[in-house]
This record gives C-alpha cells, structure tokens and sequence, in this order.
C-alpha cells in the first residue's frame, strides 16, 4: 500500500478492486438529451394534489424551521444501484401516509423530447415506477428495482415538518439512478439519459403544478454513488460540477430563488481487495467541506445492514437511508442550525499522541461496541483503534490505544512515528477481506459515532414474549417482524441500555444484550440507528 498527497493535503491509501457491474449503454429513456416537455393531456391528473403548506407557502420561521418558500418540494434522486433500490424487495413502502407524490407518465406511446398526453400525479409508493418487461431494466424509465431512498425521505420530511414547524411539506420525488454506472453517465451531457431525464419530469411536474395553481420549487438532489468511480481522483469536483448544473437548470424550469444543495452518502464498499481503498469515498466528503451549503455529506454507510451480496441495502434500510436524508435536508436547508456530518477538522501529533479535534452534530462522542471491531483478521496494526488508521507513505504504524476526550479522540502510538516524513491519520478507509463486504467485519467500518436522538416516522412499538437472561426475543404477532432489520435499535422495561437487533430470522430476533426482567410479554419499541458514524476519512497530521 502506499499513500499519495494531492495539492488540498489529503491522500488515501492505493488499492484496485472491481466496479459495480452494469451496462453503460444508453437503452431505452424516456427524455430526450435537452429534457424537453410539452403540455399534458389530463391536467392536474389523478392522486392528492392539494399538499399546499397550511398557509406558510410563502415561507416563515415555525417551530424552528423554516417552511419552503412553495407548495412542492422536489426532490430529484440518482446515482446508481443503490440509489435505485436494488435488493430493495420486497419493498415497505406500499401506502402513502402523508401527501407525498411522483410522477405518473402512462401514455401509451410517449415522445421523450416533448410528452405524451396522460401525466399525472400519484400517491408516492415503492415501487416508484413499477418494471416494464418491454424496456431492458437499466435506464430511466425501466431503473427501478425495489424500495429506494425517495420514499424515506419524502415521509420523513412530512413527519418531522408537521412535528417541528405544525405544517406539512409535501415532497414529489424522480429517481434517475442507473445501476453500475459512473459519473460520466449520469451527468449532465452524460452518456446515459438520466440528467435528461430529471428535467423532463421537472418540466412535467411544473406543467402540472401550474395546472393545479401550485408553486413547485426544487428542494434538494440526492446522490446514492461512487462506487464505478471508486477510483477517480477528480471525483469531488464532478460532484460539485453536478450540483452546479442541477442548481441552474432547476431554477430555471421553476423560476426559484432558492439553492438547490446535493445531498449524498459516502460509498464504502468498493473496491474488493484485501489493503484496498478509494478515492470517492475519501472525495465525496472532501466535496462537502469544500463547498459547504451546496454539498451536504449525509455521512457514511458503512454502519448499514447490508443484503446478501454485501453491496446492497435491504428496502428497511433503503428507508433509513431516506429518512438520515430528510433529517440532513431539515437541518441544513430548513433550520438554522445547518448541518455538518461527524467529521474531523484538525489532526495533530505531540509526541507519541495524535489528537483529532471532530465536528461533532450530537454530542457526546462515544464507541459503539454492538459493532465489530476492524482491522481484527488483517492490518492488525490498527486492531486496538476502532477503525482508525495511522500510515507514512510507506509505513503502517501501530496503535496502542483510542480514547475519546470531549469532541476529540486521542490515539495512542504504540512507538514514536519517523522523523522527517508525512504522517497521515484515517478512518474505515482500508478493508480487511477479500470480495464484497459491506457491512461485516472485513469490510471497510469503525465505532465511532455521536448521540443523535433522531427517531425515524417508522419507529413502531411491538409486543414480543422474553424470558429472563435471553437475548432471544418473539413476536407475538410473527408478521410485526416483517419490517425491523439487523442495526436497529430497541427500548423498553427490561433492557437495561439501547439494545441493537443482532439478527432476525422470521418471528424471532436475537438483541445485543439479554432482557432482565421477568418472563412474558413485553411491549419493546424498535426503530432504525440514526446516530451519526463517523465519516471515513483521511487526512494530514501536523506536527
């Protein structure tokens, strides 16, 4: 391995690995290259069309968050497979319990560089469009696999707005997401069709808003990506040069005021191989210090449940990821309070100490030990440091020991670093295993996270039967099960601390801890972990 300094004082360890697989040709899409639409025959269409925002359309400080300066709020989604839901199914999200809303085109022989003459608007439901068996299931229209984080988002938007501000934001959400494709196909005069096709749907959705005398404003572009770009050294500034385009071409179709930001994710399973690791993840995140309002890094994936395959998510933590988007989105667009993920801002080394001084949105810092621990079976160097990574350009050193002092965390060197040479401090940014491993101990993770309270709309209380010192919990109900993931957090009378769901196996869940009371049935409430991991980074110590 080796690490390579670039002009802003960042480097990444080198490693090679393969991409997401995925056909970059154009396929069949439903837009033309300029995104054009003409007038819809059924006007305002069928499905709720009357989410306006109790009278705060024109916008106001209610609650502690501001209400957007429109009636809608578009959302436009891409990036690829996971931003389009596969391995999302069976998907959760079948009923709309707000006013949310997507696009519906069913016109029999739809003309792309203008429109077919039955647009509508729908209730928001997975799947967003369903799979047309006459289209090769890539490009838009055909992109969509299951659950994606659209739904997520949209109602955890409308719970948190009526909760906080007593109004409800209704959101109409496009996926453009085209699986196994890098940035060069999902930009704007990209290959594929999905820029395209993100201003066709705005142009329609405007249209209709007109129609049903509704303001449509822009809110944010979420960015699901990075993994066929896993080694592209510009990759931060294509993705500030994608925000930039969006920012321009929505505003222009609305007539908007207000910035469009990006919202994204860092990627954090690619490449495969054992010492490898990746630019994107490192220059997602560089992307958000550097322009800051205007790219917003959700945060890492790493601490999500991850399928079968190790690189996708299952649909309830599609929906996770959603609702950690809508809470980014109020907090960094809606209220004043703005948003920066859990992050490092300064490393420093005294003596055998280095000391990293980090953003902290919730505090306290602390470890999360229902994870596993990295760096156990490879690059045992660093297995005392819960994902953290010390390394010269040709050196990896040992770490004695971690510990957190208030928003900074002091590591430890087990020998004084060498003289005269760059020294780099990291995180989750090296994998331990060979092949795909998201989410396990040999992928790409550490244990460092805040304490945000945050509870997702999807939170449910669930009756089960315990028995005395048994981490072993059932449903009552064995269905209520259908929806709770593996990372899920439970409360309730009996468990001493925040329990996580180790697994689940039809109507039986193993927790991290035993309950401690009498046996029985007990009611447990179960919802998704929203509290900030630490993004994966690298950077400079100064001495």
């Amino acid at each position: 391995m080796s690490c390579s300094d670039d002009s802003s004082s960042s480097g990444w360890v080198g490693g090679k690995g393969g991409a997401d697989s995925g056909s970059d040709a154009d396929g069949a899409g439903h837009a033309g290259k300029d995104g054009s639409v003409e007038a819809g025959g059924n006007g305002g269409g069928s499905g709720p069309v009357d989410g306006s925002l109790d009278g705060k359309a024109e916008g106001g400080d209610s609650g502690g968050i501001t209400a957007p300066a429109f009636d809608w709020v578009g959302i436009i989604g891409t990036g690829q497979s996971l931003s389009c839901g596969a391995s999302g199914t069976p998907v959760v999200s079948t009923t709309q319990p707000f006013h949310n809303l997507k696009l519906d085109d069913s016109s029999p022989a739809p003309k792309y560089d203008g429109v077919g003459d039955k647009l509508s608007l729908v209730p928001l439901v997975a799947p967003l469009r369903p799979p047309d068996p006459n289209l090769p299931q890539t490009h838009y229209p055909n992109n969509i696999w299951g659950e994606t984080p659209n739904e997520g988002m949209a109602n955890q938007m409308s719970a948190t707005s009526l909760a906080l501000g007593g109004f409800e934001l209704v959101s109409i959400h496009t996926n453009v997401g085209i699986g196994g494709q890098p940035m060069s196909v999902i930009k704007k005069d990209g290959t594929g069709n999905s820029y395209a096709s993100s201003l066709y749907e705005a142009k329609a959705i405007q249209l209709l808003a007109q129609q049903a005398g509704k303001k449509l404003g822009y809110g944010a572009v979420i960015l699901t990506h990075g993994e066929s770009d896993f080694n592209n050294d510009t990759y931060d500034q294509e993705v500030y040069q994608l925000q930039k385009d969006y920012n321009a071409d929505l505003k222009a179709i609305t007539g908007q005021i207000a910035n469009v930001p990006l919202i994204l994710t860092q990627q954090s399973t690619f490449p495969f191989d054992s010492g490898s690791t990746a630019p994107s993840t490192l220059l997602a995140w560089k992307a958000s210090v550097q322009h800051p309002g205007e790219v917003l890094c959700a945060g890492s994936k790493y601490q999500y449940d991850y399928s079968v395959d190790k690189v996708h998510l299952s649909a309830p933590q599609y929906r996770r990821l959603g609702e950690k988007y809508a809470e980014v989105y109020v907090r960094g667009v809606l209220s004043k309070q703005g948003w920066k993920p859990l992050q490092p801002n300064a490393a420093k080394l005294a003596g055998q100490l280095i000391t990293v001084d980090f953003d902290v949105p919730d505090p306290p810092m602390a470890w999360e030990d229902t994870r596993p621990a990295p760096h156990q079976q490879a690059f045992t160097q660093w297995s005392k440091a819960r994902g953290f990574e010390v390394l010269t350009q040709t050196e990896l050193l040992t770490i004695s020991s971690v510990s957190i002092a208030g928003n900074q965390v002091l590591i430890a060197l087990a020998a004084p670093p060498p003289a005269g040479v760059d020294l780099y401090v990291g995180y989750a940014m090296v994998q331990d295993g060979q092949g795909a491993s998201g989410g396990t101990p040999l992928g790409r993770g550490g244990q460092l996270r805040d304490s945000d309270s945050f509870e997702g709309y999807d939170g449910k209380t669930i009756l089960c039967t315990v028995s005395p010192g048994s981490s072993t919990i059932k449903a009552v109900t064995p269905s209520d099960f259908a929806e709770i993931s593996r990372t899920d957090v439970v409360s309730g009378d009996g468990l001493a601390n925040l329990a996580v769901v180790a697994s689940v196996s039809g109507d039986t869940i193993m927790l991290s801890e035993p309950y401690t009371k009498a046996a029985g049935t007990v009611a447990l409430k179960f919802r998704h972990d929203h509290r900030n991991y630490a993004v994966q980074f690298l950077m400079n110590v100064t001495k």
